[in-house]
């Protein structure tokens, strides 16, 4: 099943109005965050604002993922815990950088009987994390198959690497490249790391447009008024979805059954060009059905 992931708004734990705001956002999804946004002092209550938030639920339709701590700190046990029990959709993993932290994972949930249901994200964010991508993406084929996806931590990178964040990201491009890559040759989605500037509008549609036409299935977002522009770079346009079913059409006639490759508009299209089509409506469709009602 293809589940839109468009634009995945952090919101931290500790801040209670947020988390109660992040029910009515036109997020596809929101992460609630228990690390980075959260000061050591307040771990304690964002954990438990988070685990009544997701118990009250009120989200809709919008992908719930917590965001723990990283398995090197003292709160990491206690986050998973709480996860466990909160039953979100996914759990995401800062700082991954070898297939290990997730099979640790992994045994941490099946101890505490957690349903296979919740998925485990990994955010690449170091340069182990880069260099070991395909290793960590490996780990959605065996064991608990908990792994469905990548989250790209582009400021992580920077710190440990010294790659400055320009516009355009050239420095980095290679990086993301290589574990899109990964993530595509096992099957896991990939999500763009956030836009730090906030105010600056054209440069967060630019990153998005970049980010889309790169591979990514969608951005990670650090404040709400980033949410309507991100859903519109990673929406099909309706053009392209209008090519997309005259493409699957054109295969679809009885005479065309049994060729690889037929023409359409001047052009050659082949079979490979159909698939890709069909995976369009399949998007557009999933999208139209997140937002209905």
């Amino acid at each position: 099943m293809i589940r839109p992931r468009r634009s995945v708004l952090y919101m931290p734990g500790s801040n209670a109005r947020a988390l109660d705001k992040a029910r009515n956002l036109p997020a596809d999804g929101v992460i609630l965050d228990l690390e980075d946004s959260v000061a050591p002092e307040a771990k304690t209550l964002a954990r438990n604002q988070i685990a009544q938030a997701v118990a009250a639920g009120g989200f809709g339709k919008r992908e719930i993922i917590i965001r723990i701590n990283t398995l090197e700190t003292p709160w990491w046990g206690d986050d998973i815990a709480m996860a466990a029990k909160a039953r979100p959709a996914g759990i995401l993993m800062p700082k991954i950088s070898t297939p290990a932290q997730i099979r640790t994972a992994e045994e941490r949930l099946r101890s505490l009987q957690a349903d296979p249901a919740i998925n485990l994200w990994a955010m690449i964010e170091t340069p182990l994390g880069v260099l070991s991508a395909q290793s960590i993406a490996a780990t959605a084929r065996d064991g608990d198959r908990r792994l469905a996806g990548f989250v790209i931590g582009p400021n992580d990178i920077a710190r440990e690497t010294r790659m400055r964040m320009l516009p355009g990201r050239a420095a980095m491009l290679p990086l993301f490249a290589h574990c899109i890559v990964a993530a595509r040759a096992y099957g896991l989605d990939i999500l763009d790391g956030p836009y730090n500037d906030i105010s600056d509008g054209a440069g967060f549609a630019s990153e998005c447009a970049q980010g889309r036409d790169m591979g990514f299935d969608g951005k990670t977002l650090i404040h709400p008024s980033q949410i309507d522009a991100a859903n519109a770079a990673y929406t099909p346009p309706a053009d392209e979805i209008a090519r997309a079913r005259r493409i699957i059409g054109v295969f679809d006639l009885p005479e065309n059954a049994d060729k690889g490759v037929v023409q359409l508009d001047g052009q050659m299209v082949e079979r490979l060009h159909a698939e890709m089509a069909r995976r369009t409506i399949a998007i557009a469709d999933a999208i139209a059905a997140l937002t209905a009602g």
